[in-house]
């Protein structure tokens, strides 16, 4: 029997048959919505802790999800499962069960649509709200954070309809819902200029204008801004008094999309006129590499990416430490400028570190390079990202986001209105970008063997290393293709010009050492320390497998080998091997099998020779050759 999740409105789960399982209160309604949001997709049980609470948890709030876990899992046997994935949970179900995947579906398909059938998709589901998102979800925090994406869905797919029916001629129709709607949204200016279009094609020119003067009055009063081109024009067409005329459709987001006011309403882009531009030449980028060279097929997916229709508001640059992610993204950011003329700002959020930079500073950072004064700057996070939204609407602007560490970390900084493009770099693939907010992946891989002899032949000189080739194809294996290896590489190679190739290469080849000759006397510019930061940030069982992993020799590792080897289950250790992909410590084969690179195998040995008792490391081993000698079907 099929279970139909619903989050648009009360959060419910309902049954064929029309039955309500009771779901309850509290905190197990903020677990469900989660699970429920990204159904399939595996949550971290720190992330369903800060959901679940506003403030600092307690020492007893694993338990607590872990309770409503089973609870729900009771709930939902014989309809869906809620499976264990890592150190977290996964909602197994069928996507079309939840009404905001359904929603989501139609309003696409709206957009692909002709008009009469577009009207028809986009009623259908905006059908199935039955109120607030996440209505009766505690807390604050939960119902911002898994609800606000879907509001502004609701709000994009009304504003949609509205131009539809304009086209159609249905006047009277919009009439009386986009009345309804400014009421929710009385600073929403693409809404009332709908509105005031349709009311002066019946012949209403005088409410028209009235509808105005209360918009640009709220506007004023509440923003401190003139209305925009959209209700200009709406404006304007009343006045001309051209009954006959064929209304047009107001222009569309890419040009002035809605944007986000502190108070939770959104208001188009006004004219430039009518609000401060930014200061010129907001220009944050750091410098682009004098010498960087090949990424031709990572440079091309993000062209793809960026001219494709509709384009992705956000694109992921993932790859493991060391990798190019940050001076790829610099660089194609440097090609863009001339398509994003509004400026491009920039911050490194360090979401690796000890010190993760918050949305919230990150946020006054930018709202003073975009002009606002330190005093007109709200307290609040949630404010701050308004007041910064409504900045960029209409506006074509690039943000650069470095170093992020979670989904979470970065959400509030993205551009919330089509013309902007948001930019981010992470060691993970931050899932929930790309599942909540539509962001598109690309993959930063280590270099090809072309551009790493490029890389070194711009740095030692073509000559140097075209006289030593076989010594250098040595020297780039040893370094794993890592970009940041190979400038360390170069870097020593450089301060000592009389060295032969062949001497550095040997000293790599001795694998005891090959990690600290792959290190300056900058504590961050190291491999092992780069590895470092992506390893502290694992949960403590990826961690352990991570560790035992280093006792297995080659670059393929099998599930099986790896569970033997842990001591525990295989689906139990398939959670955390996919922890390890995640953070680019491994990348999983489409046959199932593992591999990681030469660098990250020495490390993980180094770790679990350190950190793991002797006992622990014998036995490990000796699970791993009683798993090899058992018979039956193929290891692996």
């Amino acid at each position: 029997m099929m279970v139909h999740l619903r989050l648009l409105g009360p959060v419910e789960i309902d049954t064929d048959d029309g039955r309500s399982l009771p779901l309850g209160s509290g905190r197990i309604r903020t677990v469900a919505a989660a699970l429920m949001s990204e159904v399939n997709q595996p949550i971290p049980m720190n992330r369903l802790i800060d959901l679940a609470w506003e403030s600092e948890p307690p020492a007893r709030a694993r338990g607590v999800v872990h309770n409503h876990v089973h609870r729900l899992r009771r709930l939902l046997a014989g309809h869906a499962e809620i499976a264990t994935r890592g150190q977290g949970y996964a909602l197994v179900a069928d996507p079309c069960a939840v009404d905001a995947h359904r929603f989501h579906r139609l309003v696409v398909e709206a957009r692909k649509a002709e008009p009469p059938e577009a009207a028809t998709l986009l009623r259908q589901a905006l059908d199935l709200w039955r109120g607030e998102a996440l209505a009766d979800v505690p807390g604050e925090r939960a119902r911002r954070t898994l609800g606000t994406g879907l509001s502004q869905a609701r709000l994009a797919a009304r504003q949609k309809l509205g131009e539809e029916l304009l086209l159609l001629g249905r006047y009277g129709e919009l009439v009386t819902e986009a009345t309804a709607w400014i009421i929710e949204h009385p600073l929403h200016e693409e809404l009332t200029a709908l509105l005031m279009r349709a009311l002066q094609a019946s012949g209403r020119q005088a409410e028209a204008l009235d509808h105005y003067h209360r918009a640009r009055r709220h506007l004023s009063e509440e923003l401190g801004i003139d209305p925009g081109p959209a209700l200009s024009q709406a404006y304007l067409a009343v006045l001309s008094g051209d009954r006959g005329a064929t209304p047009r459709v107001p222009a569309r987001p890419s040009a002035t999309g809605p944007r986000t006011a502190p108070g939770g309403n959104t208001a188009t882009a006004s004219d430039r006129g009518s609000r401060p531009a930014p200061p010129t030449g907001v220009d944050q980028l750091p410098p682009a590499l004098g010498d960087f060279c090949g990424r031709a097929q990572e440079l091309a997916a993000l062209d793809r990416h960026l001219d494709r229709e509709p384009r992705p508001a956000c694109v992921v640059l993932a790859g493991g430490g060391g990798v190019g992610k940050t001076t790829l993204a610099v660089q194609w950011a440097h090609q863009l400028k001339e398509r994003f003329p509004d400026g491009q700002l920039f911050a490194d959020l360090r979401g690796f570190g000890r010190s993760p930079r918050s949305a919230g500073t990150v946020l006054s950072e930018f709202l003073s390079a975009l002009g606002v004064p330190e005093r007109k700057v709200p307290d609040s996070v949630q404010e701050r990202a308004a007041l910064y939204r409504a900045q960029l609407a209409g506006r074509r602007m690039l943000v650069l986001l470095d170093n992020a560490g979670t989904a979470d970390q970065t959400r509030p900084l993205l551009p919330a209105t089509p013309g902007s493009l948001a930019v981010v770099t992470s060691r993970r693939r931050l899932s929930g970008l790309i599942v909540r907010d539509g962001a598109t992946l690309v993959t930063v891989g280590a270099l090809t063997s072309g551009d790493a002899l490029q890389l070194l032949g711009n740095a030692l000189g073509r000559q140097r290393i075209e006289a030593e080739r076989e010594p250098t194809l040595a020297l780039v294996e040893q370094c794993d293709h890592l970009p940041l290896a190979l400038r360390i590489a170069a870097a020593r190679l450089m301060a000592h010009p009389e060295w032969p190739l062949a001497c550095w290469t040997q000293r790599l080849a001795d694998e005891r050492h090959r990690l600290h000759e792959l290190s300056t006397h900058d504590g961050d510019l190291a491999v092992e320390a780069n590895l470092y930061l992506s390893y502290r940030v694992l949960s403590s069982g990826a961690a352990r497998l991570f560790r035992i992993l280093g006792l297995h020799p080659g670059p393929c590792v099998g599930v099986r080998h790896a569970a033997a080897l842990a001591g525990r289950d295989v689906e139990f250790t398939r959670g955390h091997l996919a922890e390890l992909c995640d953070a680019h410590l491994l990348q999983e084969q489409a046959e199932g099998h593992y591999v990681r690179s030469e660098l990250v195998r020495l490390y993980a040995a180094r770790l679990g020779a350190a950190e793991e008792p002797r006992s622990e490391q014998d036995l490990a081993v000796q699970r791993l050759l009683s798993y090899l000698v058992q018979p039956g079907p193929e290891h692996g």
